[in-house]
């Protein structure tokens, strides 16, 4: 026993998101207490108690819990354990109901066939450990058969011999749960002990503990102790089965509620493409709060945003959300990328007395100028791929996480050709329990330049190829962009002052610039619409006013102005002289919209293009 308890004592810590595991040898005596009944004593027994006890309830996974109760239960106490449960699966927060139907979970020591039969039980092989939830039809519950009785009675249970007198309610019991034909493959002789499954409201399920005849292992059958031996670990296994389903369904509402606050969708402005990958951590690990977003910016830029805050928890997912409303709406203010982060840093602190800290990487692309800005807080470095498919790691000054507080961002310029492409990315992606995160950086960057890929699709899942299988821990956001541009020759744009005839200038340039372009059709709407808006600017603006037309597959035009007041539509009586711009622009345009800036506003409208 001392060995033992210093076996345990030595163990090193278990991952995080589960308990500690129980060593194998620790899960019992040598040798069954049953089966040395002359030197069996209460110590002996109790010793094993403990140790099934603690193996039982030593994780939170319902597969797991499941294979720890078939090893503790066979060999030391029993030939075989079949697990049946509930089908579907019960909501443990509330009264489930009479049990309708049960279904095979987990079989050990026996193989379940198609149709959920003991099939592969033989007095003269053992099978190991198997997980069969999805072999074989439910069995329905009788109400007041054999089987509901076994679930339902609260009078302690009995083991029963197969084919000795007072066995009739077990076999009927069995051929329930196994029909006629399944039965038939148990040898009289054999002992076998049913036992309920309960949780903290309703039962779960159903225990079945076999044991060979004793001829075949020389152990005899189930008695007394052996069964109340039994009936406590059932007990245990309840509970534990009850743990699990809370911890699997609020998993699945941490999931979801994560899943919730990402957008289902990203925009995809003119001149770059993008595609988003996310994968939640394991079913062990706790929700993370990674995110990615795609906020379209005046003058068909982007701004690309991906975020990681740190721990694992509701919590966490809660200030995901937050943070990630902060970023669209400073975004939307088409702020600088590090003073998009600086005031994130101060809203992080404004979230409550904790240190809420998060890391975020921040970009914005012109697909005009072909450059993207970046900024980093304490995240792990982008990579860019250049035309001629080289990947390096953007060196950017990574700073202090978001949260710290009085940190100084920087903003770094480059150049983004048509043909390059931008990968942003949570530390899930590159770090694994088996591999530093330097070294999944390099595996990430030498992957992407020797991939080919022609789509930011492609070079999402060439990205998630470097995952090793079965070692992730945390979740992964995955933000890819590849970068189009839009040619000059498709971009004009005017800086007008604010004077009386300056609307009239501005009918003039929208008039030439569609005529260059091939689309005198627009030319009569856009005239009007171009003239209402640089009226309404001119009247507000105290510095130059901007006017910009670009074609892609729309025509868009934007006017902007240093004022910060929106124009808002509103009603007009026969008599009054202003207030119909809007409502032409409206009627003309397929869509329109105002963005307040920085520095004051811009008012756009898009029109489609003649088909040719």
């Amino acid at each position: 026993m001392r060995d033992q308890l210093k076996t345990e004592a030595e163990q090193p810590p278990a991952v995080p998101g589960q308990r500690r595991q129980v060593p194998a040898r620790a899960q019992g005596p040598a040798k069954p207490p049953s089966a040395r009944p002359e030197r069996a004593d209460v110590a002996d027994r109790l010793a094993y108690l403990d140790s099934a006890t603690r193996r039982i309830n030593s994780a939170l996974d319902l597969g797991a819990t499941l294979r720890n109760i078939g090893r503790v239960l066979v060999t030391t106490l029993a030939d075989a354990a079949v697990v049946h449960l509930r089908d579907p699966l019960p909501n443990v927060e509330r009264e489930p109901g009479f049990p309708e139907e049960l279904r095979i979970h987990h079989s050990t020591g026996t193989r379940i066939g198609r149709r959920g039969r003991p099939s592969g039980f033989d007095d003269r092989r053992r099978y190991g450990s198997r997980s069969t939830a999805d072999s074989g039809p439910a069995t329905p519950v009788t109400r007041g058969g054999a089987l509901a009785h076994a679930l339902l009675s609260r009078r302690p249970a009995e083991a029963a011999v197969l084919g000795t007198p007072g066995s009739e309610r077990t076999e009927v019991l069995l051929r329930e749960l196994y029909g006629s034909r399944g039965v038939a493959r148990l040898t009289p002789g054999t002992s076998v002990v049913a036992l309920p499954l309960r949780g903290r409201k309703a039962v779960l399920g159903l225990l079945v503990l076999i044991r060979r005849p004793p001829e075949r292992t020389g152990r005899p059958a189930f008695d007394a102790a052996d069964t109340a031996t039994a009936a406590h670990l059932a007990t245990q296994a309840g509970l534990a089965v009850d743990t699990a389903l809370r911890y699997a369904r609020e998993w699945e509402i941490a999931n979801e509620l994560q899943r919730s606050m990402l957008p289902l969708r990203l925009p995809q402005p003119h001149g770059v493409r993008l595609a988003q990958r996310y994968l939640p951590g394991e079913r062990g690990a706790q929700v993370g709060g990674d995110w990615y977003d795609a906020v379209p910016l005046p003058g068909n830029r982007v701004a690309l945003i991906v975020g990681d805050v740190m721990g694992h928890s509701l919590t966490s997912a809660a200030i995901m959300g937050q943070l990630r409303t902060s970023a669209q709406t400073l975004a939307a203010l088409d702020l600088p990328p590090h003073e998009v982060l600086y005031h994130l840093d101060e809203q992080a602190q404004r979230l409550g007395r904790e240190q809420h800290l998060a890391t975020c990487v921040y970009a914005v692309y012109d697909p005009i100028a072909n450059r993207v800005v970046l900024a980093n807080a304490g995240h792990v470095p982008p990579v860019l791929v250049r035309p001629d498919g080289t990947a390096e790691l953007v060196e950017l000054d990574s700073g202090a996480p978001i949260g710290v507080g009085g940190v100084d961002f920087n903003s770094v310029e480059l150049p983004a050709p048509p043909g390059s492409a931008l990968l942003l990315f949570t530390d899930g992606l590159v770090e694994t329990r088996s591999r530093p995160i330097s070294d999944g950086l390099e595996v990430l960057r030498a992957r992407i330049a020797a991939a080919r890929w022609q789509s930011p699709e492609q070079l999402c899942m060439e990205a998630l190829r470097i995952l090793p299988p079965g070692d992730r821990g945390d979740d992964i956001a995955l933000l890819g962009a590849c970068f189009d541009g839009i040619p000059a020759g498709d971009v004009a744009h005017w800086y007008l002052q604010p004077r009386n005839e300056t609307p009239g200038r501005a009918r003039r340039l929208a008039a030439h610039t569609l005529r260059r372009w091939g689309l005198d059709e627009l030319s009569e709407a856009t005239e009007l619409m171009v003239s209402e808006l640089v009226t309404n600017a001119v009247q507000h603006a105290t510095r130059p006013v901007t006017l910009s037309l670009v074609r892609t597959t729309r025509l868009r035009c934007e006017v902007g102005d240093d004022s910060p007041l929106l124009p808002r539509p509103r009603r007009t009586g026969p008599e009054d002289e202003r207030g119909r711009g809007l409502q032409i622009v409206a009627r003309c345009a397929d869509r329109w919209g105002a963005t307040r800036l920085g520095t004051g506003k811009v008012v756009w409208f898009e029109q489609r293009l003649p088909q040719p």
